[in-house]
């Protein structure tokens, strides 16, 4: 947990403050509840008014960033005792425990003092090795299990839990279910388990749990980091379905796996294990958050909220503070129920469990023999009075044992907590195969075992054709424990046991901050909402709405209701209204910041939930210009977007502009002609409703053309066959083309196509002149054209070697229809010998020496064609 000494300051003002003790007061003050709880209809509370506060933000709650960076603590329990297996009583008829006793082991004596809290199996496996162990207690020797520091631990299976508190027995086989039997597994139902990092076995823990206990096994189903929410709903056709996802701060998912942490492992193994066992056809999703601080806790729970209605679980705290209110919004989603563990530290307070919406668990010690069950307050429970949250509507004094709270008041309810009357938990290390069973506690256990029992709860509403509970407080305080009858069927009422020497730190009858309401008879709650219609209260998202002077302001307030909806503000200025679909309008707003809270009513239960709207009105500003450097050519046309920015419509106009430049009424400037020079040239946008003008300059650089500039090229063709050349050129404008030095015949077209009908056999340099249309300049390049003559040809590659070294070489000669040739060789270095061979050449050269020669082959064949080609000779 968070250091309680720590101090966070208070990030809310008085007037804010003050504005949360009002609504608090109005809630209080609302209508009397019915002492009847068969067919009535149950008014939940609306979650917003008790901790309203008058700066939420639509998306991200706001923590301060001292407050955000603080880490959370899993609350989490185990007896300092590695477990003999199980028995495998259960793995064939998950019920057979069920009247049993539980499993007792010794604790060594040198481990009876260790500490529970945060105990993990390589902490355990790491204690002193015992040099006297007392003898292991049969099961069945006594009724009466030892408490927390005694030299025994006792550990009860999931039928013997389920047994103790009434929950529906689970089937032998769940082939044949009817869809009643289903709800009661919690079959169509989500529990989203928020934790922070990973746990790389989680699937193999559960699936050994599972196989050890005749649980039934869970699909693993994956959920891609893009995937579309909210999710589907849950099927209630589907059985136990299990996935995994990674939380951002932000409450989006992602792809990047936390980092692993045997603490967090062990918390979300028995998190995840418990929930399944209370819920055997839950869906169950797991939330692994980066790390433990709170703004990524609250990303958690923020993502859950995204993905669709269920419950949340979540077995972590931090001590409260002021801050608090500021991150409300996340537990207010309609139809989600929010769970967490009031705390393992005694008479404190702890978030989340302190928040309103929060159904705030405490912890017990469990004693059951098989045939009966007791319980008293387990000696580390958390719950108190919290510091700074005002007091719920649904702690009242109708409430047996409630009297005035001062403020809001935890824990809710409550349940097994003590690791010494500890429940199963199957842990693995990474990297090893072999299951640990460890006796497991802490009021994180007590918290995923309520959220399968309100699932199972949402699935036999859903059944019977009724809303589920979403936030339960109401149902539980005003609808059950105020009347005797359903308080004593629904829940044990815990009296005995202390967490601490302060004079409300020991259990009494009727509520007590150790264990809330009590702990829960399971059939006797199921029976209780059975003939009860549950009314939802209209949920009111709080958000930040900006305007400005001048500007008519309209937004709709965001609610939803079960049925139709009527709409009232307070704290709103003058001439701002709301309509009847919830349209908010201002037609002259008026600069200041508003607190405005707006009020949803259902229009047939009557029940009515808040929102906060922050209204931030600000004077009108000057259009925003932004400069900018323009660059340009000269007689070449001109065209840029002005940037400016407002929140009306603007006009524009320039000045110190050159002649012929304009500006357009959607502020594009143009210039048809320009004219080579530097401009400054200042463009003004005025907004149209509030006159107000700005001004920015923009340096429009226009340089003079460039002469068309005409890229040189080497052109070969073949005697009779005609040649076409396209120049390459680059200009700006139209051009016109001009040859010199052309050979006869030889022209180039208007557009720079070079053609030759008839080329003649021989080496041209032809010179092509390119002028712009516009400006007069121009550009030349001569092209090389190279006319060999028609099927008479030469292969002579280069020819390299080095000195005294043998070297030999060889030239081809083509000669298509020719019946002799007349071969001429020049330039050939002194000892260079010839072979001829049909039409090829072979060269020899014995002892080369060094120099670079260029020896020329010369042929002429009988049909008068000729052909030249140069041979390279180097030698190194």
């Amino acid at each position: 947990m968070i250091n309680s000494k720590r101090t966070v300051s208070n990030s809310f003002s008085s007037l804010s403050y003050l504005s949360i003790l009002i609504s608090a007061s109005i809630l209080t003050a609302c209508g009397g509840d019915s002492p009847q709880v068969s067919n009535a209809v149950i008014a939940l509370p609306p979650a917003e008014v008790a901790t309203g506060t008058t700066t939420l933000e639509m998306s991200v709650p706001v923590l301060p960033p001292d407050v955000a960076a603080l880490n959370t603590q899993p609350t989490f329990h185990l007896a300092p005792v590695l477990l003999d297996a199980p028995a495998d009583t259960d793995a064939i008829d998950g019920s057979r425990s069920a009247r049993m006793p539980a499993a007792m082991q010794a604790i060594p004596r040198e481990w009876q003092g260790v500490r529970g809290r945060g105990l993990t199996v390589s902490a355990i496996r790491s204690l002193p090795r015992p040099q006297f162990t007392p003898a292991p207690i049969a099961a069945g020797q006594g009724d009466v299990l030892p408490s927390a520091g005694t030299g025994v631990v006792s550990t009860f299976t999931p039928a013997q839990i389920r047994t103790a508190y009434g929950m529906p027995t689970l089937p032998a086989s769940l082939s044949s279910l009817t869809t009643a039997q289903a709800a009661q597994l919690g079959a169509g139902q989500t529990i989203y388990i928020v934790n922070a990092k990973h746990d790389p076995n989680i699937v193999a823990e559960l699936n050994a749990f599972n196989q050890k206990f005749g649980l039934p096994a869970c699909t693993v189903k994956s959920i891609a980091a893009n995937a579309t929410l909210p999710l589907a709903a849950a099927s209630s056709a589907a059985g136990c379905e299990f996935s995994v996802v990674f939380s951002t701060s932000a409450g989006s998912m992602s792809s990047s796996t936390p980092a692993y942490d045997s603490g967090w492992a062990t918390e979300i193994a028995l998190d995840v294990q418990w929930a399944h066992a209370t819920a055997p056809l839950a869906r169950i999703i797991l939330i692994e958050a980066t790390d433990s601080s709170m703004s990524n806790m609250v990303g958690g729970i923020r993502l859950a909220n995204a993905m669709g209605p269920g419950v949340v679980s979540m077995s972590f705290g931090s001590s409260e503070g002021s801050w608090t209110a500021g991150v409300e919004s996340t537990f207010t989603t309609a139809k989600m129920t929010y769970l967490a563990a009031s705390g393992d530290n005694g008479p404190a307070v702890e978030w989340p469990a302190v928040s309103p919406n929060v159904v705030a668990v405490g912890g017990t010690s469990l004693t059951y023999s098989g045939s009966s069950r007791t319980e008293v307050a387990w000696a580390n429970t958390g719950g108190g009075v919290s510091a700074y949250t005002a007091t719920p509507a649904y702690q009242n004094t109708t409430v047996p044992g409630m009297g005035a709270p001062a403020r809001r008041t935890v824990a809710d309810v409550s349940m097994n907590s003590d690791p010494n009357t500890g429940q199963y938990v199957a842990v693995m290390t990474p990297g090893s195969s072999t299951v640990n069973w460890v006796s497991a506690g802490g009021t994180s256990l007590a918290t995923p075992q309520w959220a399968g029992i309100i699932a199972v709860a949402n699935a036999t509403l859903v059944q019977a054709g009724k809303t589920v509970l979403g936030a339960p407080h109401a149902v539980l305080y005003n609808k059950i424990s105020s009347v005797p009858g359903s308080y004593a069927s629904v829940f044990a009422d815990v009296a005995k046991g202390s967490n601490g020497s302060c004079t409300v730190c020991t259990a009494k009858t009727g509520y007590d901050q150790l264990t809330g309401l009590g702990s829960p008879n399971v059939n006797g709650l199921l029976s209780a909402l059975s003939g009860t219609v549950i009314a939802n209260p209209p949920a009111v998202t709080s958000a930040s709405i900006n305007g400005q002077v001048g500007t008519a302001l309209s937004f709709t307030v965001s609610a939803i209701g079960d049925n139709a909806l009527a709409y009232t503000l307070s704290g709103n200025p003058a001439g701002m209204s709301v309509s009847s679909a919830g349209a908010v309008t201002w037609a002259a707003p008026v600069a200041g910041t508003y607190t405005v809270t707006a009020t949803a009513t259902d229009s047939k239960t009557g029940l009515s939930g808040k929102g906060t709207y922050t209204v931030v009105i600000t004077a009108p500003t000057s259009p925003v210009v932004t400069a900018a450097t323009i660059n340009g050519t000269a007689a070449t046309a001109l065209s840029f977007n002005v940037t400016a920015t407002s929140a009306n419509a603007m006009t524009y106009g320039l000045s110190g502009a050159p002649a012929g430049m304009s500006i357009s009424a959607t502020g594009t400037v143009s210039w048809a002609a320009p004219v080579t020079g530097t401009y400054s040239v200042t463009v003004s946008a005025t907004d149209s409703k509030n006159g107000l003008t700005g001004k920015a300059v923009y340096t429009v650089v226009i340089a003079q053309q460039a002469a068309p500039v005409v890229t040189a090229a080497s052109v070969s063709g073949t005697v009779g066959t005609a040649l076409t050349y396209t120049v390459a050129v680059k200009a700006s404008n139209a051009l016109s083309y001009t040859l010199t030095g052309a050979p006869a015949g030889m022209a180039i077209s208007s557009t720079g196509v070079i053609t030759w009908v008839s080329p003649v056999a021989g080496n041209y340099a032809v010179t092509v002149v390119a002028k712009d249309s516009k400006t007069g300049l121009s550009g030349q390049a001569v092209i090389t054209i190279s006319v060999a003559a028609s099927g008479l040809s030469i292969t002579a590659p280069a020819i390299t070697g080095s000195a005294g070294k043998a070297l030999t070489g060889n030239i081809s000669i083509s000669a298509p229809g020719a019946t002799s040739l007349s071969i001429s060789i020049t330039g050939a270095p002194l000892g260079l010998g010839f072979a001829m061979s049909g039409l090829n050449i072979a060269l020899n050269w014995t002892s080369p020496v060094k120099g670079s020669y260029t020896m020329v082959v010369t042929v002429t064949d009988s049909l008068g064609r000729k052909a030249t080609a140069n041979v390279p000779i180097t030698i190194n």
